[in-house]
């Protein structure tokens, strides 16, 4: 039957194209869509459970480009003759008072998987039963839909292998839905609200580094057409195979990411898109990975519907207690600030901070650092990245430091060889020197030897690592 007036909460799908819950809803007589800036996202909290510590939940970057990203999906609906209410409070606050406002019979939203959405969807659920309204959720930011997959969530391999093959082998992917004519939005019965500023979330504001991979500009239009760039415009994804652990520039890789976890950008489209170019261009090695890394999010995603509150355990889904873990504040600090005096460290944790982005191979390796050269808990590292990044998932980033901290989806030894690492993918010190200026005048087969202020201090850092570090050079900065 169709309901008189439907509700649709945004949450991190923030787009017209490909979204379910807005098709469904569309229907009715009356859509108010509505969003709710959590405060619970913003300012300092703290990471529960044992050996619990504060961190900043969301940073500068991020928050900027979800701040456009609704702003856009607002102007987004406003062309189509709809609007968008959002408010500055928690979910369970606004989407229950919105639809009881406007008298909804129903109320669409994406559902997520990992504990803290999870926990926000429920408290939404509950009040809106009380108000006799139909809570109706929809699943819109993998590849492949759950109720498609060979096996119940709950039963999917742990090992990313044997997903990949089974859902290649037996699953399809939904076409991507269309954009759908919405009905008036009675947005006037309680006002549309205004986008709350940085300074209101609690949240520095952004800065823009000239040296950054790539502006990221949120919203659907600019996922969009970031896709349409590096695939068709620019014609890099015949070579994206071969490219993807570059460290420097945009083209290297697609970095669509952040619109992928705001939900500015469907995975579907982006399959549609990379089989159009199979079609037209040339299918490869290179568009067969394209697709290959977002089965990978997709994993994730399932991982965490799957074992939800364990991965964020120290011993994570395994359990582990054979492992052990340093406190150690001072080197967490020179972790963070890009001062641990291995340059290629240094140079990827510097980029994060300055720009809220780093490459995939720049993060496996700080990430690797942290966790198995400095024994540091790798929840203090995912958690600092949770602030820091511009396209932070929760299932993917804290599966991929899960994993590479060896207590994930793959118990094997994940540790990096960070120097060998440097020489392999930044032969020619490119990137060390861009974000650390004071190499800049090191020769190249020098510049990824490890370095602090003095050899003294050098011989101490390496007993501390429990590392067996060549002689030190001379202090680059006194160069």
């Amino acid at each position: 039957m169709t309901a008189d007036t439907a509700v649709v909460w945004f949450r991190r799908d923030l787009r017209v194209h490909d979204n379910e819950a807005l098709a469904e809803s569309a229907d009715a007589d009356e859509v108010l869509p509505v969003y709710a800036f959590d405060p619970r996202e913003y300012g300092e909290r703290e990471f529960g459970g044992s050996n619990s510590f504060r961190y900043q939940k969301t940073g500068p970057y991020r928050a900027r480009f979800r701040r456009e990203s609704v702003a856009d999906l607002r102007e987004r609906l406003r062309e189509r003759g709809s609007d968008l209410v959002v408010r500055h409070d928690t979910p369970e606050r606004v989407v229950p008072a919105v639809a009881e406002a406007v008298g909804a019979d129903v109320v669409s939203y994406q559902t997520l998987p990992t504990p803290e959405e999870v926990r926000a969807e429920n408290a939404v659920r509950e009040r809106l039963r009380a108000l006799g309204a139909t809570p109706e959720r929809h699943w819109t930011h993998t590849l492949y839909h759950p109720n498609d997959l060979p096996t119940a969530y709950t039963d999917i391999s742990d090992t990313y292998t044997d997903f990949r093959k089974s859902v290649e082998n037996e699953a399809t992917v939904r076409e991507p839905l269309p954009e759908p004519d919405l009905p008036p939005a009675p947005v006037d019965e309680v006002g549309a609200g205004s986008v709350p500023s940085q300074a209101d979330l609690g949240v520095e504001p952004a800065e823009y580094d000239d040296r950054a991979a790539l502006a990221f500009e949120g919203g659907e239009p600019a996922g969009l057409a970031r896709l349409d760039r590096y695939l068709f415009e620019e014609d890099r994804l015949r070579e994206y195979k071969e490219t993807r652990n570059g460290l420097v520039g945009q083209g290297y890789s697609s970095k669509l990411s952040p619109w992928l976890n705001e939900g500015c950008l469907s995975p579907r489209r982006v399959r549609r898109a990379v089989k159009r170019y199979e079609r037209e261009r040339v299918a490869n090695d290179s568009t067969y990975w394209l697709l290959f890394e977002l089965v990978w999010r997709d994993f994730f995603q399932f991982q965490f519907a799957k074992h939800g509150s364990a991965f964020f355990t120290r011993g994570g889904i395994r359990g582990r207690d054979d492992l052990d873990w340093r406190e150690d504040e001072a080197a967490f600090e020179r972790w963070a600030a890009g001062d641990t005096g291995v340059p290629f460290v240094d140079a990827a944790m510097r980029e994060l901070n300055a720009t809220g982005y780093q490459s995939n191979r720049a993060r496996q390796n700080a990430a690797s650092f942290l966790a198995n050269d400095l024994r540091i808990d790798w929840r203090r590292g995912a958690a600092y990245f949770e602030t820091r990044l511009v396209d932070y998932d929760p299932a993917s980033n804290y599966g991929n430091w899960a994993y590479v901290a060896g207590v994930g989806n793959d118990s094997r030894d994940r540790s990096f060889d960070v120097v060998s690492q440097a020489r392999r993918y930044d032969a020619d010190g490119e990137y060390v020197t861009r974000w650390i200026p004071e190499l800049s005048d090191v020769p190249p087969d020098a510049v990824h030897e490890p370095w602090t202020l003095s050899g003294r201090e050098q011989a101490e850092y390496g007993v501390r690592l429990g590392v067996d570090y060549p002689e030190p050079m001379v202090d680059p900065r006194a160069l």
